[in-house]
């Protein structure tokens, strides 16, 4: 437990744009105003929950969010007491998307060059990431907040949740949105919503395969730590490694995804927790996991 508390607190150290408070993060909070923070962390049971917390905002992801989430994000990949990441939005949405008010006083393209190439870093950061990371939605996730929860590995949301990509009505593709909604969703559900910008709610998000389940909002919080309790119940090892086989091998042909799956298990089958596993399951008994730092809450 303490090891597990120490972490996490090292953890809110990294991003000065965050909460100063015992469920946020920031290097330089101390010194950081307070309308600049834009980042909360609470770190449970080897669960970190970031919540964006720019409400009156609708967490839009202005360059000063991106650049904290990016920071908090790489800060938890490399510590190896968090087992599961969740991302939730604080007050009534989500995420909007990027903030347009930022947006239109950008002159040069470059400048919006720069804006974008930061927020490809943070979502690419969630895929790279050991971590399973799962979208917490409730409310709105439009534009870059709905492309948000396509990047993230898993997603449970509100029953009261939308989703749109909705540039396309203020005359701006949502093209970068469109990279990962494309790997969700079939093409055509995909390109129907980039060309007409409309809502889907979140049984029809889930029917595409945006996200994995749609429970009452009243459950919403209950559902996520079940399913972050399920993943965390697995060898980290299995997981780590899966995750990063399971992104890889996407984008390859079949005969090399093939061949890197099949280095993946070789390697995998070498990991003691993996044997220990497997023995249990031959010798008809439940395994017994290596207890570490990264099982305690």
């Amino acid at each position: 437990m303490i090891a597990f508390v120490q972490r996490c607190n090292k953890l809110r150290g990294v991003d000065m744009t965050s909460r100063n408070d015992a469920s946020a993060v920031g290097a330089s909070a101390a010194t950081a105003r307070e309308e600049d923070h834009v980042l909360s962390l609470a770190c449970q049971h080897a669960v970190a929950t970031i919540t964006m917390a720019r409400p009156k905002q609708f967490n839009a992801l202005s360059r000063q969010l991106l650049d904290a989430l990016s920071a908090q994000l790489q800060a938890i990949a490399n510590d190896d007491s968090i087992r599961v990441v969740v991302i939730a939005g604080e007050g009534k949405a989500f995420c909007a998307g990027h903030d347009l008010r930022e947006m239109l006083e950008m002159e040069d393209q470059r400048e919006f060059q720069s804006l974008f190439a930061a927020c490809t870093r943070m979502m690419m950061s969630i895929q790279r990431m050991p971590q399973p990371v799962i979208a917490k939605v409730h409310g709105l996730a439009t534009a870059a907040g709905c492309q948000l929860v396509a990047m993230c590995d898993l997603a449970i949301a509100s029953s009261e949740a939308k989703f749109a990509v909705s540039g396309v009505n203020l005359g701006l593709f949502c093209s970068t949105p469109s990279v990962p909604l494309t790997r969700n969703l079939s093409r055509k559900q995909a390109f129907e919503m980039l060309v007409t910008g409309e809502f889907i709610d979140a049984k029809e998000a889930k029917d595409r395969g945006l996200v994995n389940q749609v429970v009452d909002t009243e459950h919403l919080d209950a559902a996520v730590t079940q399913l972050c309790k399920r993943i965390i119940d697995k060898p980290q090892v299995a997981i780590s490694a899966g995750k990063q086989l399971f992104y890889r091998q996407l984008e390859m042909g079949i005969a090399a995804a093939y061949q890197l799956a099949g280095q993946t298990m070789a390697c995998n089958m070498m990991d003691a927790q993996t044997r220990e596993g497997v023995s249990a399951f031959v010798e008809k008994r439940s395994p017994t996991w290596a207890v570490n730092d990264n099982h305690e809450a």
